[in-house]
């Protein structure tokens, strides 16, 4: 009995004296393990490493295109083009008595977006191109008549008016200057005859410059667009317009990255244009030029490795007026940065002849703001190496069977005057293989290039041959 008394408490010991140890290393692990903890009551709260990323709002709390979408798919409407060709049916005729002669309807499909509570609605110039009969439908399957009331080619932009009294939902235009590149937007449009189709994406790019010819500032995104988008809104968070949905990059002629759409500012700015006066209102700053790169800032001297260097200056622009000067580099415009050729153009495209813009501009290591009234474009005519150039007119354009190019209006280099008769009045189509379009995009060329230097010309002479004109 004693045994098992003295076994007992030899037990109880041995787990008091574990059951103490336990504790003890317990509580030295909590202190040790617990050193950068805090400790409010019963609660404790590690301590993780700062984080200095912004939150992407990927979650749905943060996150939700809802009621941007439902407001913005009432704004958006199918417009279908109607044109008729006549086709000959020898048949016809032959068996049946009838007439050969047949009007075939061919039909265009696009989208476009309400404006005004009126039923204006903007869309893309290739949407509505040579249309006998404009459809618009709805996103609640209303259809009405649309007649077309003016357009900018250059631009791809278009307006047209609904025929009918009613009232119409419409878009509320944001300050495309403001868009950042990261920011959410969504695409609505009506791809592949598809009603109200929603997509989303992130703007990729702003001032885009895709080629030689028409808009040189496009918005890129990565929301998905396909054939039958055009003429569509591109939209923010908040469902507001920050662009037309305009063009695709693509080999296959669908959605396959990239989606361009013509800013907001620019597109306002041309309805406006169409409203008010008829047709669009261009006004240039009146120098010619080149963007800087660290190639060109060597060619030319200069430090500046962004923005736009002065080569020449038209003659009566507003930038001689002013005195810009041949060296100037402009490196911002009003509150607009411009790092590049497509952000100046880009910026002023949304601006009229006689608007005064200020023009910082970087001489001989200063920098310098100067206050430029714009000229209007068809004003200024752009001159190199004594060939004095100017936009062409519309009977021209019929005369020679062109849509494109500039006239020379005046040779004043004594080399060429012996062929003054057969040059003046011709038609220069491309420079150094270059397709002129017009004065901006001939502009565009020779600025970067020296009196002295040699360029080759595409030329159509007044009695209509072509000639390769080296000067």
């Amino acid at each position: 009995m004693l045994n098992l008394k003295t076994k007992f408490m030899k037990n109880t010991i041995q787990l008091f004296g574990i059951s103490l140890l336990s504790g003890f290393i317990a509580i030295a692990g909590y202190k040790y393990f617990s050193e950068d903890s805090s400790v409010f009551g019963n609660q404790v709260t590690l301590t993780t490493a700062p984080s200095y990323a912004k939150p992407v709002g990927l979650s749905t709390s943060v996150l939700d295109f809802t009621e941007a979408a439902e407001k913005t798919v009432n704004h958006v409407v199918h417009v279908k083009n109607v044109t008729f060709r006549t086709v000959f049916n020898p048949y016809a005729e032959f068996f049946f008595g009838q007439s050969g002669r047949q009007q075939v309807p061919q039909v265009g499909t696009g989208s476009g977006v309400i404006i005004s509570e009126d039923g204006y609605v903007v869309t893309n110039y290739h949407v509505v191109k040579d249309a006998q009969e404009l459809e618009v439908t709805l996103n609640n399957n209303k259809t009405y008549k649309a007649k077309l009331v003016g357009s900018d080619s250059k631009m791809d932009i278009a307006l047209i008016k609904l025929d009918s009294s009613d009232k119409f939902s419409y878009a509320v235009f944001a300050d495309s200057d403001q868009v950042k590149v990261g920011e959410w937007v969504l695409a609505v449009g009506n791809p592949f005859n598809l009603n109200s189709t929603v997509t989303a994406g992130i703007v990729s790019a702003k001032a885009r410059n895709l080629g030689d010819t028409g808009i040189q500032s496009f918005i890129q995104t990565d929301a998905a667009v396909n054939p039958g988008n055009s003429g569509g809104a591109l939209v923010n968070t908040r469902g507001e317009l920050i662009g037309i949905n305009t063009m695709i990059s693509s080999n296959t002629g669908s959605y396959v990255g990239y989606s361009f759409a013509v800013p907001s500012n620019i597109t306002r700015k041309i309805i406006e244009d169409i409203l008010e006066f008829g047709n669009v209102q261009r006004g240039i700053l009146g120098i010619e030029g080149v963007e800087l790169n660290s190639k060109a800032a060597a060619e030319f001297g200069v430090k500046e490795t962004q923005g736009f260097y002065v080569n020449k200056v038209n003659k009566n622009s507003g930038a001689e007026k002013a005195g810009l000067q041949k060296g100037d580099v402009v490196v911002q415009i009003d509150n607009q940065r411009i790092a590049s050729f497509a952000e100046m153009s880009g910026y002023l495209s949304s601006k009229r002849p006689n608007d005064e813009v200020q023009v910082m501009v970087k001489r001989n290591g200063k920098s310098l703001v100067i206050p430029v009234k714009l000229t209007k474009r068809e004003l200024l005519n752009v001159e190199f190496n004594g060939f004095e150039l100017e936009e062409i007119a519309a009977a021209d354009k019929q005369r020679f069977k062109i849509k494109e190019g500039v006239k020379i209006k005046e040779i004043n280099n004594e080399k060429f005057k012996q062929y003054e008769n057969l040059l003046k009045g011709s038609i220069i189509l491309s420079i150094d293989g270059n397709k002129v379009v017009d004065m901006e995009s001939a502009s565009r060329i020779l600025g970067s290039k020296a009196d002295n230097q040699t360029v080759e010309m595409e030329v159509i002479t007044q009695n209509g041959r072509r000639i390769q004109l080296i000067l």
